[in-house]
């Protein structure tokens, strides 16, 4: 099978992949100069895919049907496990997803090839096509100087505006307690993320010639891969950035991502990824890659507003399983080893609601009892109830000094952290532990 590494090298020995910039050699993309006007946006998209050994999403014959049960809101993944337990899995639940290669622009104006997966649209008819999640509002980034513009080669493919390098080692401190004993853990005391991405670079991209605004997420290229791709061994997240991880592939247009889990309206498994954050810190409890241009998009703490959703992490949950609920909490996934447990955050909203955006606002939450009497926060209503008489306060570390009323509580405020979190799946109890379509690499 014809590896990452391979094609990486292969196009450096061609003179494909910018590597230089001097007058000699030119590796640039080439670029249309006029709009595209046929084929569309999807067909180029899709025909990337037929081009690269994968299989492009049909919408009017699926490769999969997905039951009620299963619940799944991205119609083009190839294929998820639902197993959990981590003796069983170390890498906990995946998906696997199509992948695009496209092209990133560095800094010097070179340019270097990248691959991205799709997860959202904001326009109905491409996400149809795509099968993707249609998020209207994500448009309303248009403008704000949070999203990047993109070009067309002139085989159709991508060239984004900014670039990611995901060279550097993850390494997270857990910090210390607190004077009053109420945090443990989190705030960390030393965050590195594991991939860095420059000044133009957003997921929010701005298609050429459209007001059509789809998210994409870098998750491969010369300088390494994206932390939440498992490790080839299973054993728990890459800790290298190894070009030859199985789940990465390139011929067959098609990588494995680790899932989180969450909860959302008092039910576990709102399984989501976790692709970028505009803040160091999420960024490395949560495998993302940092990306300091998200920091522009509209508006912090504002709902239906803005071109994101408030969701409520907790600075201080419970570290222990009492009642077979599990753990949750910034302060556990901080204090895990090598990050094999989620923060479990509460989510308001799920993609079946048009106001959804995978952009998400964290409006994080501190308990003010002792740990014994922490319960597991399930749904936005219970925060708010608990908020009400006390139980929580907004984490003392939160950016924005008071509530906004028009946002989904009117007691908690924003962290000014955007985390970017597609959601795939939420499936009842009763898909937990099968798996559908093709979730490994083949």
């Amino acid at each position: 099978m014809k590896n990452f590494r391979t094609s990486v090298l292969s196009l450096i020995i061609l003179g494909g992949l910018a590597v230089s910039c001097n007058d000699d050699d030119d590796n640039t993309a080439p670029v249309i100069e006029e709009p595209i006007e046929s084929p569309s946006a999807s067909e180029l998209l899709l025909n990337s895919i037929t081009a690269d050994g994968g299989i492009p999403y049909n919408v009017n014959n699926p490769a999969l049907s997905f039951t009620e049960a299963q619940n799944v809101f991205l119609p083009s993944v190839l294929g998820i496990d639902f197993r959990i337990d981590r003796d069983e899995v170390p890498e906990g639940p995946t998906a696997r997803f199509p992948m695009f290669q496209g092209w990133e622009t560095l800094p010097d104006g070179s340019r270097r090839e990248g691959y991205y997966v799709i997860t959202e649209a904001s326009d109905a008819n491409l996400a149809r096509e795509l099968g993707v999640i249609f998020s209207p509002r994500m448009a309303n980034s248009i403008g704000s100087g949070g999203e990047q513009s993109s070009q067309w080669t002139e085989d159709g493919r991508l060239i984004f505006e900014g670039s990611v390098d995901f060279s550097p080692k993850r390494s997270l401190v857990a910090g210390g307690a607190s004077e009053d004993g109420f945090l443990l853990g989190f705030p960390p005391a030393q965050a590195n993320p594991g991939a860095i991405a420059d000044e133009n670079w957003s997921s929010y991209v701005v298609l050429p010639d459209s007001e059509i605004v789809i998210n994409a997420q870098l998750v491969a290229n010369s300088t390494g891969i994206h932390d939440r791709i498992p490790h080839p061994d299973g054993n728990g997240p890459a800790q290298e950035d190894d070009l030859n991880n199985p789940n990465l592939a390139a011929d067959q247009a098609s990588v494995v991502m680790q899932l989180l889990d969450g909860w959302h309206a008092g039910r576990p498994y709102y399984f989501h990824i976790v692709t970028d954050t505009s803040d160091p810190g999420p960024a490395t409890i949560e495998l993302g890659v940092y990306a300091p241009r998200l920091n522009s998009l509209p508006t912090f703490g504002v709902f239906p507003g803005g071109s994101m959703l408030p969701f409520s992490p907790t600075a201080n949950g419970r570290t222990t399983d009492t009642d077979g609920l599990g753990v949750q909490g910034l302060n556990t996934a901080s204090l895990s080893d090598r990050q094999v447990q989620d923060p479990t955050n509460t989510f308001p909203i799920d993609p079946s609601d048009s106001r959804y955006a995978p952009m998400w606002d964290a409006h994080v939450t501190e308990f003010t009892v002792p740990e014994s009497e922490r319960p597991i926060l399930t749904s936005f209503g219970q925060v708010n109830e608990l908020l009400a008489d006390g139980t929580l306060i907004p984490f003392r570390g939160n950016g924005n000094p008071a509530p906004l009323e028009n946002s989904l509580s009117s007691l908690l405020t924003a962290t000014r952290a955007i985390i970017n979190c597609p959601v795939i799946t939420q499936p009842s109890s009763s898909v937990i532990g099968t798996q559908i379509g093709l979730p490994r690499n083949q």
